[in-house]
């Protein structure tokens, strides 16, 4: 499952590493994890996703999100928009929540209003009412 949260940033579930290739192709310019290693034994390591990336030119971020989304993680992820620019920008995790709230919550801090990222959010698929205290 793909979902566009904004111009920049595109939100997936799991991805593999064949997959970053294509998603080169596809414009992408950074790839970011929020899975930990060894959440599922069928996910690929961070270290194979990262080895995809720069093998085909993709700037890539590991920021795992264990057990919720906390300041640090945001502020990761933001660092990891900001670097990327204009760029487009690919969040991953298993089912693409984590990686749409952090980017959402990031997003905010970067001074999107919070109606904006609500709607985003709600027309990428996504109920912003977990993260409704941080926005």
């Amino acid at each position: 499952m793909r979902s566009q949260l904004d111009d920049n940033i595109i939100i997936s579930g799991q991805i593999s590493a064949e997959d970053v290739a294509i998603a080169a192709r596809e414009g992408v310019t950074m790839i970011v994890n929020n899975r930990p290693d060894h959440e599922d034994p069928e996910q690929p390591l961070a270290s194979e996703i990262e080895e995809a990336a720069a093998a085909a030119g993709v700037a890539y971020r590991h920021v795992p999100i264990l057990r919720g989304i906390g300041p640090g993680e945001v502020e990761e992820m933001r660092g990891a928009l900001e670097a990327a620019g204009d760029g487009k920008v690919m969040a991953f995790c298993r089912s693409g929540t984590r990686s749409a709230m952090v980017c959402a919550l990031a997003r905010r801090e970067m001074g999107v209003e919070r109606g904006e990222v609500e709607r985003r959010l709600s027309a990428a698929g996504f109920d912003s009412a977990p993260i409704q205290h941080l926005l």
